[in-house]
């Protein structure tokens, strides 16, 4: 390169500077003041944004703000689209075209699903036998989606006898579903439509009847349980069970031996188990054990005995094993795996000669299998310093194989099938291809633990390109966290990341309080009266990161959606120095608002993650970390927030209110930038290449405010060479 160039680069450096100040001349949305108060526990609050919930989204003047603010956004991104658009090319051409799952085998039949190459939804077909050339296409749903703006697949179940297949649909993102069922010998759907259900839906062994979940169309949550027989209206649907209590979802299922349907009642902290006879459709639910606060557990079937795993007495949860006819008396359960503290259970498979236990263990998932012939039990051996492994789809109880699912920040993921009578062997079905250059040992994935402010360690999963990474303090930082319901950001391989690695960004995930990475207590001591621990924990990552020569002073952005993006809200209010640019997505940010409102979707049940406001002792505590009440006059980072109408998880004023109460009180000149989606909900997007757009878009707000991007500097210097 000749001298000149430091000098062109400046240059090129500052025509971005300059385009982005052209832009700011265009005026950001300056949202009207309507004063509207709140008094309660003697705190009166003055919300000047209230006037922006419209449950029916359909004010004029509400939709007229979003378009603006969409339409500003729009202005302001003007320098980035060519970025934005090279990112989405770059991560969708890393996409297998015509992908496909592995397949499975059910009764008589190999399923599995693949895509064909430019189409943005699955096909789900199916083969008598795994040679064959013939297949039988159960959906394609490409042609199901098609015309629809937005197109949501829920639970797909083929019926016991695997003549019908019953399917579920949501076409506005609100994670309501409507369910149909294809007669799979005609090829035709059959007049029954199931409308205002969750998606889940479970098959009797009579081939006859349904059993599915009502929503609360107002609250979205699930509560009811109805019982559908093939070829009657739904207006004759039986109410076979209601849920009294709204601090519950519920859930379906079916035992593996699919002699049981399982219907699941669950809070943050409690949980009950009911059972009902799968070859008896018209008998009634019995729990398996009547919910006690606080008590969490579920059940697996083996012949005549439940497996219960439990937290009675064992916070990280213990196995215990009864007679099913003895399971609501806990003197009969006897221990199976005892409870450790440094170890919590996760899941449990038994399959008829072998038991296979997931656990994690200081952040790390483990499983181990129990042969019940005697032999030694024995773990699956992994050698990432991070990575996540999990149990696949194994349908069978008779089986003497177990697939698992293996993915660590380098290793794309992958599905193993064991032959458990030899437990050294194992074969490789698959694994994820990425298209392009990728060569996993150019990356270097690193798990660290980090000293919080109170003396506790935080894991922390790192992943950079050798090549590009010096651990002296100049390489960029994105940090990545959430730290809610106790989810875990599983330290798993992305494709999309190495847009950002490959332009020398160190990535990193915060395992925060509130997730349960180091097990149940990290969870407990990161929500309701401990939730300043997880906003602490984020912004004490990324000093020490900072500190320790991974991440660049300066140059540290950081992302969270939804709870994460509480997350956001809360870091960038209690210490907004530390970060350059932050992207909060559908978040979180009126807290003590929303919890007070018991008509916003999903309020009742959330009580024991944050926290019932109208006790006041809960009330002072949100209000002390609360996004949207916290705002203050302060400079603030680059912020590109997005949404979507429908939201059904986090509605869409809560960051529409929270982005025009940050432009009225922010001392800085920096970036903000509010995008909805007017098509979509929670998840963003839909469709396979779609989806992308949104991640394109971030990656583009952080490359370019970065001044990241080799190819546009490189292509300006040569055109002054």
């Amino acid at each position: 390169m000749k001298k000149i160039a430091p000098l062109i680069l400046s240059a090129v450096l500052l025509f971005g500077c300059n385009n982005m100040t052209a832009n700011q001349t265009v005026k950001p949305p300056q949202a009207d003041k309507i004063p509207h108060s709140m008094t309660l526990h003697g705190v009166t609050r003055v919300d000047d944004y209230y006037w922006m919930r419209d449950d029916e989204r359909k004010d004029p003047r509400i939709i007229a703000h979003l378009n603006a603010e969409n339409a500003y956004t729009k202005s302001q991104f003007q320098p980035f689209n060519d970025l934005k658009q090279r990112l989405f090319d770059e991560l969708v051409g890393r996409l297998d075209k015509d992908e496909s799952s592995v397949p499975y085998f059910w009764h008589q039949h190999w399923y599995y699903r693949y895509y064909k190459a430019g189409f943005e939804y699955p096909v789900i077909a199916r083969k008598s036998e795994l040679a064959s050339q013939q297949e039988q296409v159960l959906l394609d749903v490409n042609l199901r989606a098609e015309g629809q703006d937005f197109y949501g697949l829920g639970q797909v179940s083929t019926s016991p006898d695997e003549t019908k297949l019953v399917f579920a649909e949501d076409l506005l993102s609100r994670r309501i579903y409507s369910l149909y069922v294809k007669d799979l010998t005609t090829g035709e759907l059959m007049e029954d439509v199931l409308e205002g259900t969750d998606g889940s839906v479970v098959w009797a062994n009579d081939n006859l009847h349904l059993f599915y979940i009502a929503k609360d169309p107002q609250t979205l949550l699930g509560f009811q349980v109805f019982r559908h027989k093939l070829g009657t209206p739904q207006s004759d649907d039986v109410l076979v069970y209601e849920e009294q209590d709204d601090a519950f979802y519920i859930g379906l299922g079916k035992s593996l031996d699919e002699t049981q349907i399982v219907l699941y009642a669950e809070s943050t902290v409690t949980s009950e188990v009911s059972m009902l006879d799968a070859n008896q459709p018209l008998a009634t639910f019995s729990p398996v054990l009547a919910r006690e606060e606080g008590h969490e557990y579920s059940v697996s079937k083996l012949g005549n005995s439940y497996y219960i795993l439990t937290n009675w007495q064992a916070s990280n949860f213990r196995l215990m094993k009864v007679a099913i006819s003895q399971a609501a008396d806990k003197n009969a359960w006897q221990d199976v795996i005892a409870h450790d503290l440094n170890s919590r259970i996760e899941d449990v498979l038994l399959l008829n000669d072998y038991m296979v236990v997931q656990t994690r263990e200081k952040g790390i998932s483990r499983i181990r299998v129990y042969p019940f012939n005697g032999q030694a039990e024995f773990e699956l051996e992994f050698n990432d310093p991070a990575y996540v492994v999990g149990l696949d789809i194994n349908a069978s109880q008779q089986s003497d194989k177990l697939r698992v699912y293996y993915s660590s920040p380098t290793t794309p993921e992958s599905i193993y099938e064991y032959a458990l009578a030899k437990p050294n062997e194992r074969e490789l079905l698959k694994q994820e291809q990425v298209l392009g250059e990728f060569n996993s040992e150019a990356y270097q994935a690193e798990r660290l633990f980090i000293n919080a402010r109170d003396g506790k360690e935080v894991p922390v999963t790192l992943v950079y390109r050798k090549d590009k990474f010096s651990k002296d303090g100049t390489n960029p930082l994105y940090q990545y966290g959430y730290g809610s319901y106790g989810y875990t950001v599983e330290p798993d391989f992305s494709s999309s990341i190495l847009s950002l690695l490959d332009r020398g960004v160190v990535y990193a995930i915060a395992h925060v309080r509130g997730s349960e990475m180091l097990g149940r207590a990290w969870y407990d001591d990161g929500r309701m009266l401990n939730k300043q621990n997880s906003f602490n924990d984020f912004v004490d990552v990324t000093k020490a990161l900072v500190e320790q020569g991974y991440g660049a002073k300066g140059k540290v952005v950081a992302a969270g959606g939804s709870a994460g993006g509480l997350l956001m809200g809360g870091v960038i209010n209690q210490a907004p120095e530390h970060y350059f640019a932050v992207a909060a997505h559908v978040p979180f940010v009126d807290v003590v608002t929303t919890m007070l409102d018991e008509s916003i979707p999903l309020t009742t049940n959330e009580y024991d993650e944050w926290g019932n406001p109208n006790e006041k002792v809960y009330f002072d505590y949100m209000l002390s970390y609360a996004p949207y009440d916290n705002i203050s006059a302060q400079a603030y980072p680059h912020l590109l927030v997005t949404t979507g109408l429908h939201d059904s998880q986090v509605q869409y004023f809560e960051p529409a209110k929270w982005v025009a109460k940050l432009r009225e009180m922010k001392t800085d000149d920096n970036m903000l930038l509010f995008d909805t989606d007017m098509e979509a909900g929670h998840g963003g997007k839909s469709g396979r290449y779609r989806q992308y757009e949104d991640k394109a878009q971030e990656y583009a707000f952080f490359i370019g405010l970065l001044d990241l991007d080799e190819k546009a500097q490189d292509a300006a210097v040569k055109d002054n060479e």
